[in-house]
């Protein structure tokens, strides 16, 4: 079981996280890529950036999580490679990586999206945006 997590104010690499995933035996890799987006319906201008934040358990949930998800799929020999990063981001900047690999296809994509939702759902990650009018303001939370 090839495992990944880490949560890092460094820029992700999907090229890392393929090579984190990668086996002989794996016949497909699912991969997701978040990026930082100029637009969004709720601001009132053009998206510049957004500054993640994560409570100081973060690194160590974002391990709770992917260690899950290989567990839960090991049978079909799943890897796990994922990262979410911290800091200003701008537009076009991954914010977060996920990637799996697994012998067949529908066990990587199938673990990979419910990894990615249980990441947005779980990891205590927060983000602040800034528009081009000067705004800022949290997004997301509840």
């Amino acid at each position: 079981m090839a495992l990944l997590a880490q949560v890092t104010a460094e820029p992700l690499s999907l090229e890392e996280h393929l090579r984190a995933v990668a086996s002989p035996d794996a016949g497909a890799v699912a991969t997701f890529v978040g990026q930082v987006r100029d637009h969004d319906h709720e601001a009132t201008g053009e998206v510049v950036s957004l500054e993640y934040s994560a409570h100081p358990d973060a690194a160590r949930i974002l391990t709770e999580i992917a260690s899950r998800f290989a567990a839960q799929f090991a049978a079909d020999g799943v890897r796990v490679a994922v990262s979410h990063r911290v800091g200003v981001l701008a537009v076009g900047d991954y914010a977060l990586v996920a990637c799996v690999s697994s012998a067949h296809r529908a066990a990587a994509f199938d673990a990979c999206r419910d990894l990615v939702e249980a990441v947005k759902v779980e990891l205590p990650v927060w983000k602040r945006q800034s528009t081009d009018d000067g705004t800022h303001g949290w997004v997301g939370l509840t």
